[in-house]
């Protein structure tokens, strides 16, 4: 059997890499199947669409999974099964960023199921490969008759030595100061999302046109290749609605003008849900005398009276500046926080804006509790990290417990990202942040980070400044081009709406965003006046979080951990640990403390953690005593251990003594050393002797004597008969090079 023919397209980036984009040699049975190659990494992405929607379906059942196959980078898998489990919360990041890009692109009356796979098949540890998931994606369904209003595109776009990039390798990620990716069609953005070092709005637009760009380029050689494939067009006819204009026309008449003025007068989440119910029902009423004609109609009114809803808002917004709960579009809900809610937790913090509460919790630990991430891209342990939380109370439901979803690995994802930057760099802890949503009605995931700055500064965690986030929303009429930008939206806002744009930063920059468009063609004007209005939402719910608690406590609670952090040399991590770890074990049972030691490289890190100040420190001690090295030069406090004619031996540190020579002690000669055993003295390390003998002073920390003036001896002059030399005065210390050793009498053998 002869190979099948390959169609293939290359994309050439600015700085020369290539990305090749090959279709027909695997996985031929699928709808499409399409091979992106960067460097070594190969992701292979597939699509399938059933011919017809299943029965009672009127919404596009869309499934993206990407999943990383540890052989790509010559990996085991390191569970116990020894196989690929569920995904990774980065799979699941990858999988959202793909389904918010393309979702949208589907007609809205095609309601097939679609699966879209993904599969990172060769890693060679610099390709990012999230950054190629959306152009294969998009590649697989472009070169099929699948009904889509792409391609579209997604790259990653970074900036560093003030350049801006796309699709970095690791180590230029690394020092990126700007991370987004960037997702979009031809025409318009449709998806941003990333990470800043507190970037200004102009920077961030700036990143965004020149991801765009960049982007265009890929859609060109998407185009291109189902040109050659010759299967994309004429897409697939479908019919998956039906509709009876009779009663849409009815819905419209009968109810726009009562739902309109619900929606102008203001009221909570649930009284504005009961009142719209009311009129869809109070509409349906008339239908009750005959069942099989209500049986038929319901489905139809249901569906048109969203769309009335909608469009009533919408038009309420546009040509009142109204809202459903009666702000106008710049206004942010009431705010109120309060700290140090919960006893137990290290740190914690209520935050409520409107009906839209989280309760968020700070745990501090050690690097024993860091979270551990191993997959094929990367093995590290993680030392800050997330978690929200989203349970069915908090919107009034009754619904199944499924596990964490994907929605709620984004949403924290999302919040992480957005405190990760204040975190300082020399943080000892291990950071734990839980986040349990308890109302919503919109923007969790900014609730989120501002309980979490609370709860951070409550913790005594020393973040370099507070961070508060800000949900935008945007309603546009493509009749008229009017549009309004919302600031703080509702559920229903964002339900409704054309826009979810969240942002998050502090006083002087953004630190993270997420942004999700529902229309196409929209603005960089438009997106600009977003990023301003946001600004000033921003500052303002900062302004509430201060007023509850400025700046971080000065410690962290008495119940919390505290931690020193200390380097030796890699050379005394085993005597710290000790012969089967006895040493360390003992030495965490006296001090009721946690020691962890880490080798990097040349450095052996260890963090103590404990309750009690006083007993961390004995535990520095103790390990100060075992990795003790003196340094030339320094002054340190020693106990007399013995005493001999020519000296005494002076204990500097546990283990560590040296020898303090009779010359050694005073300026003036002495005959007999002036100390007893157990005599504290302060002594300067010298160096070691020539037999690597520790030399010890105590006369170098005394004021020097002034020099001596005697009467030269005249040349010829003897000395009288019988009369012996007379008696030199202590010979100075200036007399001789430094460091050298004084003309004394001694008997090697004894000092040894």
């Amino acid at each position: 059997m002869s190979v099948p023919q390959a169609f293939t397209e290359t994309i050439t980036l600015a700085d020369g890499r290539e990305i090749t984009i090959e279709t027909g040699k695997l996985a031929k049975q699928a709808d499409g199947s399409v091979v992106v190659k960067m460097g070594g990494t190969m992701l292979l992405a597939t699509v399938v669409a059933n011919k017809e929607a299943n029965p009672g379906v009127d919404f596009l059942p869309l499934t993206v999974d990407y999943r990383e196959k540890f052989y790509a980078g010559g990996r085991i898998p390191g569970n116990f099964f020894r196989r690929e489990a569920r995904p990774s919360d980065q799979e699941i990041l990858t999988m959202r960023l793909v389904d918010r890009v393309l979702r949208p692109l589907f007609p809205e009356d095609f309601h097939a199921e679609v699966q879209v796979m993904i599969s990172l098949i060769s890693y060679d540890g610099k390709t990012i490969p999230d950054d190629l998931a959306g152009l294969a994606a998009s590649a697989a369904i472009a070169i099929t008759d699948i009904p889509f209003n792409g391609p579209m595109s997604e790259v990653r776009v970074v900036r560093f030595d003030g350049k801006l990039a796309i699709n970095p390798s690791y180590e230029e990620l690394k020092n990126s100061e700007l991370d987004i990716m960037v997702g979009a069609t031809k025409d318009s953005i449709v998806m941003v999302e990333g990470e800043m070092k507190e970037i200004s709005e102009q920077e961030m637009l700036e990143a965004i046109i020149f991801g765009h760009a960049e982007i265009k380029k890929q859609i060109e050689a998407q185009e291109r290749l189902a040109e050659k494939v010759g299967k994309a067009f004429p897409k697939r006819e479908y019919s998956h609605e039906t509709h009876d204009e009779a009663i849409r026309e009815k819905v419209w008449k009968e109810c726009y003008d009562k739902v309109y003025e619900v929606a102008k007068t203001p009221s909570g989440k649930e009284e504005r849900h009961e009142k719209f119910k009311a009129v869809l029902d109070e509409f349906l009423a008339q239908y009750v005398d005959n069942v099989e004609e209500l049986e038929r109609v319901t489905p139809f009114v249901k569906v048109y009276y969203h769309d009335v809803e909608k469009e009533a808002m919408r038009q309420m917004i546009l040509e009142d500046n109204i809202r459903l709960d009666g702000r106008d579009p710049q206004t942010i809900r009431p705010i109120w926080s309060e700290i140090d809610y919960l006893p137990g937790a290290h740190g914690s913090a209520v935050f409520t804006r409107g009906e839209t509460q989280s309760l968020t919790a700070v745990t501090l630990g050690s690097v024993k509790d860091a979270n551990m991430v191993d997959s094929v891209i990367s093995q590290h342990d993680e030392k800050f990290f997330l978690h929200y939380n989203f349970p069915p109370f908090s919107t009034g439901e009754a619904r199944p417990l499924r596990g964490t979803s994907r929605r709620e690995v984004g949403h924290g994802n999302l919040a992480q990202r957005a405190l990760q930057a204040v975190i300082p760099e020399e943080n000892p802890y291990t950071i734990r942040i839980v986040s349990d949503i308890l109302e919503s009605n919109g923007s969790s995931s900014m609730a989120t980070v501002c309980a979490g700055t609370l709860a951070l500064m409550d913790a005594g965690v020393q973040i370099t400044k507070p961070v508060s986030g800000i949900a935008m929303g945007l309603i546009t009429d493509t009749k008229s081009g009017k549009f309004t930008v919302l600031s703080d939206i509702l559920g229903d806002e964002d339900h409704l709406g054309d826009m979810d744009f969240k942002v998050t930063g502090t006083e002087d920059g953004i630190t993270a965003c997420q942004m999700d468009i529902k229309i196409q063609g929209l603005s960089m004007d438009i997106m600009e006046k977003a990023l301003m209005q946001a600004k000033d939402g921003r500052l303002h719910i900062l302004n509430k979080i201060t007023e509850t608690i400025a700046a971080p406590r000065a410690d962290v609670k008495p119940h919390a951990p505290k931690m020193v952090v200390m380097e030796i040399s890699k050379d005394f991590i085993g005597a710290v640990i000790g012969p089967g770890g006895k040493i360390i074990q003992q030495m965490q049972k006296d001090t009721d403390t946690v020691i962890a030691i880490e080798e990097i490289g040349e450095i052996g890190r260890i963090e103590i953690a404990g309750t009690d100040r006083e007993k961390i420190n004995a535990a520095v001690a103790k390990i100060n005593e075992i990795t003790f090295v003196p340094v030339v030069g320094e002054v340190y406090k020693g106990k007399v251990v013995k005493v001999m004619d020519f000296g005494a031996f002076v204990a500097i540190a546990k283990g560590t003594e040296g020898l303090l020579h009779i010359s050694e002690i005073e300026w003036a000669r002495l005959d007999k050393v002036p100390y007893a055993e157990g005599d504290e003295v302060e002594v300067k390390f010298m160096g070691y002797d020539d037999r690597k003998k520790m030399k010890l002073s105590r006369k170098v920390l005394l004021p020097r004597p002034p020099k001596s003036e005697g009467k030269p001896r005249q040349e010829g002059q003897g000395r009288p008969e019988g009369q012996g030399r007379p008696e030199r005065p202590a010979r100075q210390e200036n007399s001789r090079p430094e460091g050298e050793k004084p003309a004394v009498d001694q008997n090697p053998s004894t000092e040894a």
